[in-house]
């Protein structure tokens, strides 16, 4: 078996490794780390999230420097806060044995004075979110215009997140001739524009076959109407007594419904998003650490940087657009050498979807139906069996059971037994009887659950406003807050653009866009009819009619 010690490591490096209890290198440092420490190269390194990036790049970072110099020599930038936090206490762990080995995280959310002086006192290694970096090297408070190397980590995840400009103006202010590395789940065409710009003639490795899962995790899709998800969500998490799960969605807006709503029925849950406070992310993860959230529902981006290894699962509440994004999500669970379980909650129009899905991470992806409440009452009983037989009695409540002794001693053990599981049978029994509860049966074999009468409208943004179908949808899905599948057949025109929803949902999309302004600009919704015809009698609301007529309609259901 491969060990650290056969990859050319150094022995103060050595010694801090297994103080940390590393047994063996990952595929990605194995094929990694000698080739950083036979000889000075670029690299494009490709591999998931969770198989040990971090030790790859920096053991060998590490080894690289001379701590003689106070100058900053080395720089690794990372798309958020949290990745940029976890990056940088795993150095100062590898680093542990080596004396005058100074690293200095550089983060949005923090006082930037601060981080300043602690790099004039002498940061051998930055690490650095390209936003911050950015202001730093505005403000002259950092100089790396003589490092001998830079780190370009989850490289796709920066340009997903429009980075792509700080990016390229940080590396502008470094030498020509420094190593970089990169390293990526992904290698989109953005990522191989940055490769080409600035690498020279760089090593490539790839660990495993691009967008594989990871044989540790099991994937399973639970197919059932749109407006059963929530409830999907409720039961698949009820079934599982000990989960300890992300729960993903596509926009800010979902995820904090999400999580309210879970709250609101009693689960221990938070959500993660960009439009938290850096103050509330941090006590969103310092919670979600500690297990006291137990369900923590977030989008992809804010979830980047999570550093969890026993997540049970991740259950996808909507599928992502793009099957990278698949991975990154599922590769939260299954991580070190633990199992993990991918569920996702699908509706029929995405079913099509699933075979896609299958080939591309080359992984089986399994039917299953969501648990009736007979099966959940089942587990949870067993479950709260368990809890109490593995209760560990307390010597000090001895003091008070005299009154709970004559109370109880006119009950048999059996009936003891029954009274008190059925504390926990009444309050499950009693919530799975709710009408809410329930969840409409959909096979593969059904037929698409037909709308109601369509309700067309026009709206005063069009293909001039940067808007396309996709875009526009995605808006008007998270700022009327309905599932991505009631809003449907969006047409964008030059200076305006239609769309549809079921009639039901015609009151709450007219009230939502009620003297709405967007930039300071008023946005008008008006019921039309099939030929785009303002129906006066419908609407409260009043347009001025376009002076360019539309040319051009790009249409997609």
């Amino acid at each position: 078996m491969t060990d650290f010690s056969s990859l050319g490591i150094t022995p103060k490096l050595l010694e801090a490794i297994q103080s940390l209890g590393f047994q063996s290198p990952t595929e990605v440092q194995q094929k990694t780390i000698p080739v950083l420490l036979e000889k000075q190269t670029d690299i494009v390194a490709l591999a998931q999230t969770g198989t040990g990036k971090t030790a790859a790049f920096g053991l060998p970072m590490l080894q690289q420097i001379n701590t003689n110099s106070k100058k900053t020599q080395a720089l690794v930038i990372a798309p958020t806060r949290e990745l940029c936090v976890q990056i940088s206490k795993e150095l100062v762990k590898y680093a542990s044995s080596i004396s005058g080995l100074k690293i200095v995280p550089v983060y949005g959310g923090a006082s930037i004075q601060e981080q300043a002086k602690m790099v004039k006192k002498g940061a051998q290694v930055l690490v650095a979110t390209p936003g911050r970096m950015q202001d730093m090297i505005r403000r002259k408070y950092v100089d790396i215009s003589s490092i001998s190397l830079c780190v370009l980590d989850e490289a796709d995840e920066m340009l997903n997140m429009g980075f792509k400009e700080d990016i390229t103006n940080i590396l502008s202010h470094t030498p020509d001739g420094k190593q970089t590395w990169l390293f990526s789940a992904t290698m989109p065409n953005e990522v191989a524009k940055i490769a080409q710009a600035f690498m020279h003639n760089p090593v490539e490795i790839t660990v495993g076959t691009k967008n594989a899962a990871s044989a540790n995790i099991k994937h399973e899709y639970y197919l059932v109407a749109g407006r059963d998800r929530y409830n999907a969500l409720k039961r698949l998490s009820d079934s599982q007594p000990d989960i300890f799960s992300i729960v993903f969605c596509r926009t800010k807006h979902d995820t904090q419904r999400v999580a309210e709503k879970l709250i609101e029925d009693g689960y221990s849950a938070g959500a993660l998003h960009g439009d938290l406070s850096q103050n509330q992310r941090d006590l969103v993860m310092k919670a979600f650490r500690a297990k006291q959230i137990r369900i923590l529902v977030a989008t992809d981006v804010a979830a980047r940087g999570i550093d969890v290894n026993d997540i049970t699962h991740v259950i996808h509440y909507q599928l992502p657009d793009e099957i990278e994004i698949y991975t990154h999500r599922s590769g939260r669970t299954g991580r070190a050498s633990s199992l993990g379980t991918s569920m996702i909650i699908l509706t029929k129009g995405e079913l099509k979807k699933i075979q896609t899905l299958k080939r591309i991470i080359n992984a089986e992806i399994v039917a299953q139906e969501v648990p009736e409440p007979n099966e959940i009452l089942a587990k949870q009983m067993h479950h709260f069996a368990s809890k109490i037989k593995d209760t560990k009695v307390n010597a000090e409540m001895d003091a008070y059971l005299t009154e709970a002794n004559t109370l109880l001693q006119a009950f048999s053990k059996d009936e003891l037994i029954k009274k008190l599981m059925s504390i926990e049978f009444n309050r499950l029994s009693a919530y799975y009887n709710k009408k809410t509860s329930g969840i409409s049966k959909i096979t593969a074999d059904d037929k698409p659950i037909q709308k109601s009468k369509d309700a067309r409208y026009n709206i005063n943004i069009g293909s001039r406003d940067d808007y396309n179908w996709k875009n526009l949808k995605t808006f008007l899905v998270d700022f009327l807050g309905l599932e991505t599948e009631d809003v449907y057949h969006v047409d964008v025109l030059e200076n305006n653009a239609y769309f549809n929803t079921s009639m039901d949902k015609k009151e709450q999309v007219l009230a939502a866009f009620d003297k709405f302004k967007l930039d300071g600009r008023l946005i008008q919704v008006r019921m039309t009819d099939k030929r785009g015809q303002h129906l006066q009698n419908e609407s409260r609301f009043t347009q001025k009619r376009q002076k360019k007529r539309p040319i051009k309609s790009r249409r997609k259901k």
